[in-house]
């Protein structure tokens, strides 16, 4: 089967080479996946996206015409694709649920760790010569009220590398985890654990129910001096509103490996531009504020899960037409 894959990076190359098992012909293109790049998929049956490329009808319509019938996403999310037009078009749709949740996890204590004992800006001063300790003031993990909300594959193993800190847990989802309960973590409602929680880790999903599930109301509930992380899906951050917490002070730390306008310039080396987005702009100039590129997931444990799983959807979906990995429309 010859696959096209979109916002291609080395690394993409790489990776689904060498675990290329079943011989497909892959075609590796940097550019993203918008109906004014459709046509790089000529003659190809499947094409392979990521989390930035733009899925929707019109871009559809474009991939059916030219012949395409699978969309494989070699990521978990998939909130860019037009699963309903996919359907009506006959295209057949397939992710990767999971990877390495251990990756995004582990990610999310280091962005944490990194902004609490002040590391990133202690490394620029020893560089320097610089051996003060003024403004580095951390604080304890130990004790404090973690709130975890959503606890699937990444929130539950994020929740007990919190407890391995000696951190209290307090977990929202729809769907309640027997075994964080069983190691002493508790269920609450939203307003309870944002009024509750010292660190608020998001881990769910973005949909219509979660968008902006972080706005000036759920701040104005928040401790003063909360520390919010998010590893998941921009979307779930107003940044206007987190700006307003920030420079208020009712928000202590932020530390993003997502953002919710990252369509722009993730995954892209722009340091020889301009930056066009104001709003993101103001949110790097707080010394409380962390932003990683959207690497939470980058490792080549996952790498080489992706990979695997992404091109095994496919000679699934060659070989019988269909997939356990298949996303149907809700």
């Amino acid at each position: 089967m010859k696959v096209a894959f979109f916002s291609s990076k080395r690394y993409d190359e790489t990776f689904f080479k060498q675990n290329n098992e079943d011989g497909h012909e892959l075609a590796f293109f940097e550019t993203k996946l918008a109906p004014r790049s459709v046509a790089l998929a000529e003659g190809a049956r499947a094409v392979c996206v990521f989390v930035n490329d733009k899925v929707d009808r019109e871009t559809l319509e474009g991939l059916r015409e030219r012949g395409v019938a699978f969309l494989a996403l070699r990521c978990a999310g998939f909130n860019n694709v037009d699963l309903a037009a996919a359907a009506e078009l006959g295209i057949k749709v397939v992710r990767v649920p999971a990877y390495s949740p251990h990756a995004v996890a582990e990610h999310t204590l280091a962005l944490l760790l990194t902004l609490n004992r002040r590391i990133h800006r202690s490394y620029n001063r020893v560089r320097e010569g610089n051996f003060s300790l003024e403004g580095l003031v951390g604080f304890d993990l130990h004790g404090l009220t973690v709130g975890i909300i959503g606890t699937g594959k990444i929130g539950s193993i994020t929740a007990k590398l919190f407890q391995g800190f000696g951190c209290k847990l307090l977990c929202h989802d729809k769907y309640e985890n027997e075994e964080l309960k069983e190691r002493g973590a508790t269920y609450v409602d939203l307003d309870t654990l944002f009024s509750q929680s010292d660190v608020i880790s998001l881990h769910c999903p973005l949909m219509k129910e979660t968008h902006h599930i972080i706005d000036a109301a759920a701040i104005a509930k928040m401790k003063k001096g909360v520390t919010i992380v998010n590893t998941s899906r921009g979307g779930l951050i107003g940044t206007a509103d987190v700006i307003q917490g920030l420079k208020s002070g009712h928000i202590g730390n932020l530390a993003i490996d997502v953002y919710e306008e990252e369509e722009s310039m993730f995954f892209e080396d722009q340091s020889a531009t301009v930056m066009q987005d104001d709003v993101f702009a103001r949110l790097l100039t707080f010394p409380n504020v962390l932003v990683t590129g959207h690497q939470a997931f980058f490792t080549d444990t996952a790498l080489t899960q992706i990979a695997r799983v992404t091109l095994d959807n496919l000679s699934e979906l060659e070989k019988t037409g269909d997939c356990k990995n298949e996303l149907r429309p809700s």
